[in-house]
């Protein structure tokens, strides 16, 4: 069972932070021959992502919204998240080749899409919740008190408790 912290609380972290979103966009519910292997290929790079602690994958969560998934994804480097990208030998290059191929046999079946953001600086609060978002990816801590409001937290010089 997941533990709920009732308290007040924050992430902490220290070094480069990068959000990346990922999703896709079932366009053709009817006809999951054609979205469903771009579907079940996420699982397999996540799991290879956490596998590996050198990764740069923090951490990440599943949400679905609108007309399919979207995985939102922590990572330590820029640079790491384009190196699994374009790593010839991992899960991402084959996948993204073969989404490529069906797309050119179904053109408009399923769409995929994706954002990055580099983040500088972050602003958290966690009550009565189990470790979600930037705390399960980073590291949970007691908010200070002089981080109480959520202006004061995003005000500190990084994405880590001062």
């Amino acid at each position: 069972m997941t533990t709920i912290e009732p308290t007040r609380s924050t992430h902490h972290y220290e070094g480069e932070l990068v959000v990346f979103l990922i999703g896709m966009t079932i366009n053709r519910p009817w006809r999951p021959d054609l979205w469903l292997p771009t579907l079940a290929a996420m699982p397999r790079m996540l799991r290879e992502l956490s596998e590996d602690p050198d990764s740069g994958l923090l951490g990440y969560r599943l949400t679905f919204e609108g007309r399919g998934p979207t995985v939102i994804q922590y990572w330590n480097s820029v640079d790491k998240l384009y190196a699994y990208a374009s790593d010839s030998r991992a899960k991402h290059r084959p996948a993204w080749a073969a989404f490529n191929r069906r797309a050119r046999k179904a053109p408009g079946a399923v769409g995929v899409w994706h954002e990055t953001y580099p983040v500088d600086r972050a602003e958290s609060i966690y009550v009565g919740t189990p470790a979600m978002g930037l705390a399960r990816a980073t590291t949970r801590v007691p908010v200070a008190r002089k981080f109480n409001a959520a202006r004061d937290r995003l005000s500190r010089s990084g994405t880590h408790e001062d």
